[in-house]
């Protein structure tokens, strides 16, 4: 709470900066924003791939297997990839406008073009292991680390492995370390951005057009959680206001804790003694749902990046918006140990592909609701993958 009171405090000081019109002020926060944009941009490629590489290897190694791993992963998928796709559905009918163009005049960003299925995919299929990081090609990195991390999870218990396992844990661990000093230094970087963003954009197509952005997460989250997770339940005999009812406690605690790790045993208490769920089930199955399992977050990669890119140029057609839909997807599946979760790491991937991430300042008030819903919906989403999976395995 006390972050977030000064997140929105940094935000009210960089907004009446802007107010002020002062040419040196405005010079100032300008610099300030570039020094952040960088350095979340340096940040941005090792913190995603060894997000996700790290993920697939620990989900290789749990002693579970077989057919109980297969039935949480295809749930996992499945659940996430709904939810991303309502996502842009929504984003599609919605439509939030741009933000006047001074917003983006100051940043670099290179004219969307159109291009055609078959460029897509050979854009994203690498012919030389440093050439995606030094492009920045995200989704060829996201594709080649979880290819490793599969890899590695598939590999005999070495010394060799340990060794690699244990290198890329410690990487991690560095980047997490900078991360959050970074983010420790962050309301210095929120006061720049929203003098920039007072100082060039007018109040009330602002609010117009953030306002539709929030709408679309919002709304988005309520539809995965009302309609598609009891579809599912639906569609395997199990009846979802039941299942609601025995997880509510898991759910409720998300909600207020926003963090669906500190819910955990909650949510396997919730599901052992309340729901009736096998204990085997229940232990292999919600740790890695926790880990994995973020339909929220998935969402919001997806419409966040869609509404900064599009502020940026990018032409969104539809070969675009499958490519991210696929892009959040494996995103979200790699967001595990991440610090400020999927506002960092969608602010990592637009940095990365030299989107006006600038944007990103005016979304920080909002995000902590939206953290909290995106949270709820999480855990209820793992909720319902333990209940089918125990369903199924009966």
């Amino acid at each position: 709470m006390r972050q977030i009171l000064i997140w929105i405090g940094s935000l009210l000081v960089g907004a009446l900066l802007g107010l002020l019109q002062i040419p040196a002020v405005d010079a100032i926060a300008d610099f300030v924003a570039t020094v952040y944009t960088r350095l979340f941009r340096l940040l941005a490629v090792p913190t995603i791939v060894l997000a996700v590489i790290t993920t697939m290897t620990r989900m290789g190694t749990g002693q579970g297997t077989g057919r109980l791993f297969r039935r949480t992963i295809s749930y996992t998928l499945l659940t996430t990839l709904c939810a991303a796709v309502v996502g842009a559905v929504l984003f599609w009918a919605i439509a939030p406008e741009n933000l006047p163009a001074d917003i983006v005049s100051s940043q670099n960003i290179p004219e969307g073009q159109e291009s055609s299925y078959y460029d897509h995919i050979i854009n994203v299929i690498p012919d030389n292991i440093l050439r995606p990081f030094l492009e920045g090609n995200v989704l060829a990195l996201l594709l080649l680390a979880f290819a490793i991390g599969i890899g590695l999870s598939k590999l005999p218990e070495t010394e060799g492995k340990r060794v690699v396992v244990s290198s890329l844990n410690g990487l991690q661990d560095l980047l997490f370390l900078l991360i959050k000093g970074l983010i420790w230094t962050l309301p210095v970087g929120i006061v720049a951005f929203a003098a920039l963003l007072t100082a060039q954009v007018g109040t009330g197509t602002m609010a117009d057009s953030v306002g539709k952005y929030v709408l679309v997460v919002l709304a988005g989250n309520v539809i995965q959680f009302f309609v598609i997770l009891p579809l599912f339940l639906l569609l395997r005999g199990l009846n979802p206001l039941k299942v609601f009812s025995k997880m509510s406690p898991a759910v409720l605690m998300a909600l207020f804790t926003k963090s669906s790790a500190a819910t955990l045993p909650v949510t396997m208490e919730s599901a052992e003694q309340r729901l009736g769920v096998k204990k085997e089930v229940a232990r292999f199955v919600l740790p890695i749902c926790t880990t994995i399992n973020m339909n929220g977050c998935a969402a919001f990669i997806l419409v966040t990046s869609l509404f900064v890119m599009q502020n940026g140029g990018t032409v969104l057609n539809l070969p675009t918006i499958l490519l991210w839909i696929l892009i959040s997807v494996i995103a979200a599946v790699g967001n595990a140990g991440v610090p400020m979760g999927c506002f960092f790491l969608t602010f990592s991937l637009m940095s990365g592909i030299g989107a006006p991430v600038a944007v990103m300042g005016i979304i920080l008030p909002v995000y902590s609701v939206i953290d909290m819903v995106e949270t709820a919906e999480n855990v209820w989403s793992d909720s319902c993958v333990c209940a089918m999976t125990d369903h199924d395995l009966s």
